[in-house]
């Protein structure tokens, strides 16, 4: 649980996360890089029984993770203030160890993030991450996006996950009346485009967001299926 000051955590480490803040201008709730070096402290912690990243170090965590997954916040904010969604549900698909969907929790409490993950122990690692860092609005679900329920979410979000093709495949039947799919990747993602037929995008409006991250030399970008109004 993070309550009040923690001595206990990386003070240069919480120093980077709010600036990263600042850098986006992203208006951060109270405690908000507290509990992400919290959260960077308890993917450590499983790396060592449970295989949840290849990358190990705080500070590239915090590089190619965290900031990362701050990238879109703006972006998935100016949606839903758009769509008139003021507590929007969110599907975070393929999650891993929770990217982009605690680190979504953590900044917006008013989105109300599930994240989906095939691996039994990294939706238990989530999990244990939800009741840790007291995040009423996340939970997590251990399934194949394509077995789920239709799930009506507002925005269905991956990071690192499939090619844009299975992606739209597996999960556009969870994407609601006013929703869309987002997908984190590289730049010169345009062979993954044309690998979508006209079949899979049949109301769906396409659009590209380039994505800077602080520290990250590599390009980044969120590709939007929206739906049409």
């Amino acid at each position: 649980m993070v309550t009040g000051s923690d001595s206990s955590l990386d003070q240069t480490l919480v120093k980077a996360v709010t600036q990263a803040f600042e850098y986006y201008k992203l208006n951060a709730p109270p405690k908000a890089a507290e509990k992400l070096v919290r959260y960077i402290d308890l993917i450590q912690k499983w790396n060592r029984t449970y295989n949840l990243t290849a990358i190990k170090e705080p500070q590239e965590i915090l590089t190619h993770h965290i900031f990362d997954s701050l990238s879109v916040l703006n972006a998935t904010d100016t949606f839903f203030i758009e769509r008139g969604l003021k507590q929007p549900t969110v599907l975070d698909v393929g999650s891993g160890a929770g990217l982009p969907g605690v680190v979504m929790a953590v900044l917006r409490p008013n989105y109300q993030v599930t994240c989906v993950d095939a691996v039994e122990k990294k939706v238990s690692f989530i999990r244990a991450v939800s009741t840790g860092l007291v995040l009423s609005n996340l939970s997590a679900v251990h399934a194949r996006v394509e077995t789920l329920s239709p799930n009506n979410a507002d925005l269905v979000i991956s990071r690192a996950f499939a090619s844009m093709a299975d992606f739209v495949h597996l999960a556009s039947a969870h994407v609601g009346d006013k929703g869309a799919l987002a997908a984190m990747k590289a730049n010169h993602v345009e062979a993954e485009l044309e690998a979508l037929g006209p079949e899979e995008t049949t109301g769906l409006i396409r659009s590209i967001e380039k994505l800077t991250v602080p520290d990250l030399a590599a390009s980044r970008c969120l590709v939007w299926l929206r739906k049409e109004q």
